[in-house]
């Protein structure tokens, strides 16, 4: 416990509070990098960038996540094989499925494009990478591709807790299916969701890998998230203390989101 959590975290604050380059430049500064991180417009922009996406990223994931798992819950022929087939996102790495959809957005050699064409499209070249919108929406789509996997899981596991009595039971007082989804599944699946949003509220809040191969922070810093910021203040700019400094900011923000959420799932269960 000391070594794997206690030591990196209280390590890291220290390091906050230094100016060093870890070699040979150690100068204690106190709270100087927290203070000119606080005041600075480009971190708060960052910061409502990271919530923009991390907010569309889990959102994306639980409507298609939880879509599927639904689909999954009913009984058809070649089930087992359709669900094997949409978990495929989800085992690969992170880097990979950045480079893939790099690759499908590229406007001279991307699949997207030929696509277009084939259907009938005849204008230029859409670089959907290169504009600030565009570069945002990709960047999401991509996101969402790699992560609803893990919710489908999660709801579907969720899903096959709930009793088929209840449904029988509503079924028989003439509840439709809209009316059973709302009264008896949306409530069984609460927990379920909440965690899920815990989770990924968090994992996409310090997103680094997909956004930075796909845009590295471009055009006009339209993708350039927190953990990009962090990023080249530490390996660019070998400011290792200002970086550490950010983190440990991230850090508050992503633990304050962790306990509002808690409170949530509390609230929950004494309901």
């Amino acid at each position: 416990m000391l070594v794997l959590i206690v030591y990196p975290l209280v390590n890291g604050f220290v390091l906050s509070t230094m100016d060093t380059n870890l070699v040979n430049r150690w100068e204690f500064v106190g709270g100087k990098y927290f203070v000119e991180t606080l005041t600075q417009r480009a971190f708060w922009q960052r910061i409502g960038t990271t919530f923009l996406y991390a907010g569309a990223v889990v959102a994306g994931n639980l409507v298609v996540g939880t879509s599927l798992a639904l689909l999954l819950n009913k009984a058809f022929r070649g089930r087992t094989v359709v669900r094997a087939i949409l978990i495929l996102p989800w085992l690969f790495p992170e880097v990979v499925v950045a480079l893939v959809w790099k690759w499908i957005f590229n406007p001279l050699y991307g699949p997207l494009n030929h696509v277009l064409a084939i259907v009938g499209y005849s204008g230029e070249p859409i670089q959907w990478l290169e504009t600030p919108s565009g570069a945002l929406a990709g960047v999401i789509f991509a996101s969402i591709w790699k992560g609803y996997p893990l919710v489908m899981i999660m709801v579907l596991a969720g899903l096959q807790s709930i009793p088929k009595e209840r449904y029988e039971a509503a079924e028989l007082d003439g509840a439709g299916k809209v009316a059973s989804f709302i009264h008896m599944t949306l409530p069984g699946l609460r927990p379920v969701l909440l965690i899920v949003v815990i989770l990924e509220t968090v994992w996409y809040f310090k997103q680094f890998t997909i956004p930075w191969v796909m845009t590295a922070g471009g055009p006009m810093n339209a993708t350039r998230l927190i953990s990009i910021d962090i990023y080249r203040a530490a390996f660019e700019s070998f400011q290792f203390g200002r970086a550490a400094a950010i983190a440990v900011l991230v850090f508050v923000i992503v633990l304050a989101i962790t306990v509002v959420y808690r409170k949530a799932i509390s609230d929950d269960d004494d309901a």
